[in-house]
């Protein structure tokens, strides 16, 4: 039996995608700070095939709550980091600014240095016939600075950045690991506001069959849809002294 760990599992993608897993015939261990949501998914699957925990990972306790799901679970064939937050904020709220920080940089990397450790701890079990696998939820808005997002779009980049460097740590050291970055669009999730209209927005449901395609492939790298990749592809080569004159890149 194939067995995950889904990090931010109470809602949008890595709730699509926990969802997704358990109906293949995943056992999927699941985490995320609201335990109410986490019993209502649990009850879905029961809890032998979907043990939960609450966790808070800008907390330094997260790492000791990853090691108990994995006591339940088994050694995790899929890390799947999806536990994030962003928001709009031209005024620059600082607050709000280090929030996001915090949880999409310190977060990530709490929790997925500690499970690439644990795999380098379990030669037994991780090896070259057996690689252990970790994905992370990143987004387009790293591929350039957005104005109305800074901290969102800075901490998108240094998620990509730190993933790119574990890549190559891996090979280094021979750790028996790949990554996936996931960089999705816009796809209709509690993190969009309601009140304002996204281009080429994806459904919840749509995004997560995409993301599991790509998880089977293990593709290193994943930005979805089509006219995302197309987009990006196209504002990655504007010179940056033009990007950020650009004063129409708003929503």
């Amino acid at each position: 039996m194939n067995t995950a760990i889904v990090i931010g599992a109470t809602s949008g993608l890595g709730r699509e995608v926990a969802v997704g897993l358990a109906s293949q015939g995943w056992k999927v261990g699941i985490a995320g700070r609201r335990m109410e949501r986490l019993d209502a998914l649990q009850g879905r699957f029961g809890a032998e095939m979907m043990p939960c925990r609450q966790m808070d990972v800008t907390d330094a306790s997260a790492a000791a709550v990853l090691d108990e799901l994995i006591g339940e679970t088994g050694a995790p064939d899929l890390l799947f980091y999806a536990s994030g937050i962003g928001f709009q904020n031209p005024n620059l709220d600082e607050a709000t600014e280090i929030d996001i920080v915090k949880t999409n940089c310190e977060g990530m990397v709490r929790i997925v240095d500690h499970f690439v450790n644990y795999v380098k701890s379990r030669p037994d079990v991780y090896r070259k016939g057996h690689r252990a696998h970790v994905a992370v939820i990143t987004s387009v808005a790293g591929t350039a600075g957005l104005g109305a997002a800074p901290a969102y779009s800075a901490t998108k980049k240094m998620q990509s950045t730190y993933i790119s460097a574990l890549t190559q740590l891996s090979h280094m050291e021979d750790i028996p690991v790949d990554f996936t970055d996931i960089r999705p669009g816009f796809v209709r999730t509690e993190i969009l506001n309601p009140d304002k209209n996204y281009p080429f927005v994806l459904s919840q449901e749509k995004a997560g069959r995409l993301i599991l395609a790509a998880l089977r492939k293990r593709k290193r790298t994943f930005i979805f849809d089509w006219k995302f990749r197309m987009i990006v592809n196209f504002w990655t080569t504007i010179p940056s002294w033009i990007w950020e004159r650009l004063s129409i890149v708003r929503n």
